[in-house]
């Protein structure tokens, strides 16, 4: 955390490339730090032709990893509600739909959550009613 919030004048960023098993380029991913330990990933895209064949989703993963490993608690994202190329392998990423927006420039979007902490992933789960509180979470809401 420490780390993290050192960098506030100087944010954090990403620059990720995939490519194919021939070295050809295939996809991208950048992102930002926007906060202490909340990362934003901003922009990514697999090439027409190379799609559906788990660029993108090693981009989600390597991203995952990578700012998991710097501390940060949150990686999010925004995407068009209808995305579903997107969306998908996000979700089945581990990420989660944290709410929705209406924007005059893109229309509805959904934002996603990765929480890499355990803890507040469960707390998630718990304020949304998908899980009971376990005994971990009675202690700490006092319940």
């Amino acid at each position: 955390m420490q780390d993290l919030d050192s960098r506030l004048g100087d944010p954090l960023h990403l620059y990720l490339g995939a490519f194919d098993k021939d070295g050809q380029f295939v996809g991208w991913a950048w992102g930002k730090q926007e906060q202490k330990a909340k990362f934003c990933m901003v922009n990514s895209g697999v090439i027409e032709g190379h799609r559906r064949m788990g660029a993108y989703s090693a981009l989600v993963q390597s991203t995952v990893e990578k700012m998991s490993s710097k501390g940060f608690q949150l990686i999010y994202s925004r995407h068009c509600a209808t995305n579903n190329a997107v969306i998908i392998p996000k979700l089945k990423a581990g990420f989660v739909i944290s709410k929705f927006e209406i924007d005059d420039t893109h229309g509805v979007l959904v934002h996603l959550h990765y929480y890499t902490n355990a803890l507040r992933r469960k707390v998630v789960d718990y304020r949304t009613g998908l899980v009971a509180p376990d005994g971990e979470l009675k202690r700490l809401f006092n319940l």
